[in-house]
Formats: C-alpha cells, sequence, structure tokens
C-alpha cells in the first residue's frame, strides 16, 4: 500500500471538521467550521443542508493543505456523522426540500405518541432495537413529508431521496451518481431490521413511507463511491462510513463484546459492544448496529444523553457565566464542591435511562451561599451523573463494566473524568488519540482499502494517555447518585 495517508470526513452537530490521519493513526492535520443552529421554535432544532456540505467541503480542501499533501496522496475517505439528522432532497435538482430536522428536535413526537397509544412500540424495538422516541429518524422524515411544499407528490413519483447525513454527503461528494448509507446509521431511523440489516418494509408501510427514498445499505467498511474529481483534485475513494458513537467505538478498538466507551460531546452517549449478540435492555438502554467491517450483523448497548458539552455551551451563551468553554474548569474548581446545587440540564428532555420527552432543566439546591461557580460545577457534574446513570443501567443489563474508554470535546477536562471515575468506581480510561469518532471513520476506510490488515492491527495501534482511578468511598457515590435521582424526580414532575 504505498499511499498511507486517510482523509476522515467529521461532520459534527455544531460544526464539520476534516482530519488527516496517518497510517499510525496520528493527526497529520485538521480543520473545523462552525455552522448555524436554527431554532424555528420550542424544541425545534434545524440545520441548512447546504451549510452542512459548504462547510465540510471546505474543510476536507483545509485539512489537505494544511497537511501539504494532494488528493492523489490519500488512500481513502471515511465519513462519520452525526446521526438521526434528516435530509430529504429533489434527485434531479440535488436541493433539500426542507432544513435538516436535527436528532435534537422534539417535533416528531405527536406522532409517536400516537405510535406508542397504537400500540406498536414492541413491534418496532423488536425489529429496530430502539425505543419509540422523537430522537430518531422516521418521524422527522415523515414531518418533512407532510409539510414540505410538494413532498407527497414528489416522493409518489420517486423524486425525492431521504437520507442521515451521511447519505447527504456521499450523495454530494460523488456529483449524485450514489445514494448510500451504512447500517450503523440505517440502524438510527427507526426503519431498518437490524437483525437482519435490511429495511423493515412492514414499518415502513405503517410510516407511510415509500421505499424509493431511501438509500442504499452497506457495510460500515466498504467503498461507496469515489468523490467527483473537482472536488478535491482527484477522485478518492469513499471507503468507510459511520454514524459518530459506532465510530468512536470503533476507533476506541471496542471490537470485542463487553468493552464500553462514552464520548462526551453536544451530548454524552455511552456504548457496549455486545458481539453478535441481540441484547434487549430492561433498564431503558437501546440495541443498536455496531459499525461492521463485514458483512455479519453486530451490536451494540446505548444509552444517549441529550444534553452533555451543550450544557457549558448554556452557561456561556445563556446565563454568560463564562466567555469561552475553556474557562468553565477554572471557574467549578474555583469552590471545593457544588455546594449541594444539582443541576438537570433537560433542556429537549431526558434520553436514556429516563426517556422522558417532557423534563426540563431544573437547578435545584439553591441557597443564599450558592455562586455561578456553584452552577458551573453542578453543571459539569451533570454529565457525569447522566453517564453514571447510563453505566448503572449497563451493569444491570450485562454485568459489570470494568473500564471506561473516554473520547470527546470534553474529556479533556480532568475535574469531570475524576467525578466520573468517582461515580463510577472503576477507571476511567482517556486514550492518547482522543479524535476517536474520527479516528473510527479512518480506520474504517483503511480496512476497505488495504491500509491496515485487520481489527488485531488497529487494536494493537490503540494507546493510554491516562487513566483516572476512583478516590470516592462506594457508599459517598451512592448517596450522590441518590441526590442526582431525587433532583431528576423534581425536574420531571411539573
Amino acid at each position: 500500500m504505498t499511499k498511507k495517508f486517510i482523509l476522515a470526513l467529521d461532520q459534527g452537530t455544531s460544526s464539520s471538521r476534516s482530519i488527516v490521519f496517518d497510517r499510525d493513526g496520528r493527526i497529520v492535520a485538521m480543520a473545523q467550521r462552525e455552522f448555524r443552529q436554527i431554532y424555528p421554535q420550542p424544541g425545534w432544532v434545524e440545520h441548512d443542508p447546504e451549510e452542512i456540505w459548504t462547510s465540510q467541503l471546505a474543510t476536507a480542501q483545509e485539512a489537505l493543505a494544511k497537511a501539504g499533501l494532494k488528493a492523489a496522496d490519500i488512500a481513502a475517505i471515511g465519513i462519520t456523522n452525526q446521526r438521526e439528522t434528516t435530509v430529504v432532497w429533489n434527485r434531479r435538482t440535488g436541493k433539500a426540500v426542507h432544513n435538516a430536522i436535527v436528532w435534537q428536535d422534539r417535533r416528531g413526537e405527536p406522532l409517536c405518541a400516537q405510535l406508542r397509544a397504537q400500540g406498536h412500540a414492541e413491534q418496532i424495538r423488536a425489529s429496530t432495537g430502539l425505543i419509540v422516541d422523537a430522537y430518531f429518524s422516521a418521524t422527522k422524515l415523515r414531518w418533512i413529508l407532510d409539510h414540505a411544499n410538494g413532498a407527497h407528490i414528489a416522493a409518489a413519483h420517486g423524486d425525492l431521496a431521504f437520507g442521515t447525513v451521511d447519505s447527504w454527503l456521499i450523495w454530494k461528494l460523488t456529483g449524485g451518481r450514489v445514494h448510500a448509507t451504512d447500517v450503523s446509521n440505517a440502524s438510527r431511523t427507526m426503519l431498518f431490521d437490524i437483525r437482519h440489516n435490511v429495511w423493515d418494509h412492514e414499518l415502513l408501510k405503517l410510516l407511510h413511507v415509500p421505499d424509493s427514498l431511501l438509500p442504499q445499505v452497506f457495510p460500515s467498511s466498504h467503498v461507496f463511491g469515489e468523490t467527483d474529481a473537482a472536488l478535491l483534485g482527484a477522485p478518492i475513494p469513499i471507503a468507510g462510513n459511520a454514524g459518530d458513537q459506532q465510530a468512536a467505538l470503533f476507533g476506541q478498538a471496542c471490537f470485542k463484546a463487553g468493552l464500553a466507551k462514552n464520548t462526551y460531546g453536544t451530548g454524552c452517549f455511552m456504548l457496549m459492544h455486545s458481539g453478535e449478540r441481540f441484547l434487549k435492555s430492561a433498564n431503558g438502554l437501546i440495541t443498536t448496529a455496531a459499525a461492521q467491517p463485514g458483512g455479519k450483523p453486530e451490536f451494540a448497548l446505548e444509552g444517549s444523553v441529550f444534553i452533555g458539552g451543550a450544557v457549558v455551551q448554556w452557561l456561556r451563551d445563556g446565563l454568560h457565566a463564562i466567555k469561552a468553554s475553556g474557562e468553565v474548569q477554572a471557574l467549578a474548581e474555583s469552590v471545593p464542591d457544588a455546594g449541594g446545587v444539582m443541576f438537570v440540564p433537560a433542556f429537549t428532555g431526558l434520553g436514556a435511562p429516563y426517556w422522558n420527552a417532557d423534563a426540563r432543566g431544573a437547578i435545584v439546591g439553591l441557597t443564599r451561599g450558592s455562586t455561578v461557580a456553584h452552577i458551573a460545577r453542578a453543571a459539569l457534574e451533570s454529565i457525569a451523573f447522566q453517564s453514571a446513570a447510563l453505566l448503572q443501567a449497563m451493569a444491570k443489563d450485562t454485568g459489570q463494566v470494568t473500564e471506561l474508554r473516554v473520547d470527546g470535546g470534553a474529556c479533556v477536562n480532568d475535574l469531570l473524568m475524576q467525578f466520573q471515575a468517582d461515580l463510577l468506581g472503576i477507571p476511567v480510561v482517556r486514550p492518547q488519540v482522543t479524535e476517536t469518532t474520527a479516528l473510527g471513520a479512518a480506520y474504517l476506510a483503511g480496512l476497505a482499502t488495504g491500509v491496515w490488515k485487520d481489527t488485531d492491527e488497529l487494536a494493537s495501534m490503540w494507546q493510554v494517555e491516562r487513566r483516572f482511578h476512583p478516590t470516592l468511598s462506594r457508599e459517598r457515590a451512592a448517596e450522590a447518585m441518590a441526590r442526582w435521582e431525587h433532583a431528576v424526580r423534581q425536574a420531571t414532575a411539573a
């Protein structure tokens, strides 16, 4: 293999990034651009698909330039993306018929309530592994078809294409030649049978979704097509594709059952690989398709926290407690503890293991002695509390987890990682490369094009930067979790 570089496109909720990796999994160059968040009304979140595309392309071009590389030097492109976010576009014009509806958006909840009331929840879960919730793509897609001008007729004529963000990027990168996704992204639509890796035609009928809208589904490590030469200077194979959390699980070398990771991004997402077993949670978790290098179904248990690092953005933009997100650790460390303050950041409801769409944010335990520093510390701790609730649910389903691998922007916060280890009672392990989402996409692309031989080679490349060992007694940790659960009950009581 003469080409030793992979370009990973990491399309996230608040920004698009591109990272060039070398054959040793090291970062050579990176570029990032933020794009607009659109809030048409409370509980609704949208993105402009064209802004997603132009920001992603610009960062790809910039990363190559920073690395001093040309397209001809790149063995393959790997894509990873914000999951569930839904785009519908016209096949002839290539234009989206509506803004993308973002995974955080709650407008699909009335249809979800209807599906639950009609008794479809178990049918949907048995096929897709998912709990019926507006988080997933199906009700977002249904809303666009019902509300975008002329969408019903165009869909009936086969003129529209639906996809999660990866499908939109593949379509744009290939000049409209390829309409495809991978199993991990398809598994987030609430329309995909993850046991057999096929679209579920019963669910498509139930939600009145025409087959003609759907992308073709491939393994996560697969040559999907080639980029248009004009975009990056020469055609490059698109050879890896996975939703961001499955990509992070892969980038953390969690290839075997029992290995778990938590990503601290806009939300927090904990996944445990369960191998070839479809495990059904009895504790509020969902079953999802893991990134799959081959054709065999592989699964993971997942818990999703809707507001993780986004609580720090709220401290900055909503409360104006800090000027930049990086200031939060110093502000939180200016007090020895949260002073009894508990912050439940249920701005868009609560995800796993609570699944309460009506919950709203609450700050409880305030006294005259409470300061903005106490609120900042409680905000940081809320990320760890929510993640600890997920791991407790996982342990109930599968037995004790022995360590938790961490990644994402907030994992660089030592205060947060130590508090996380204290709550969990197990080591929290931060790898040397924390950009594991993009790294996972790169690994998948490199496997498909011969840059790496197999997952054993990839596992040998994973290296630890720091282990955080618990210092809190189990009794005190249990007391802290009990206070958290009490605060959650207060946030959900209205």
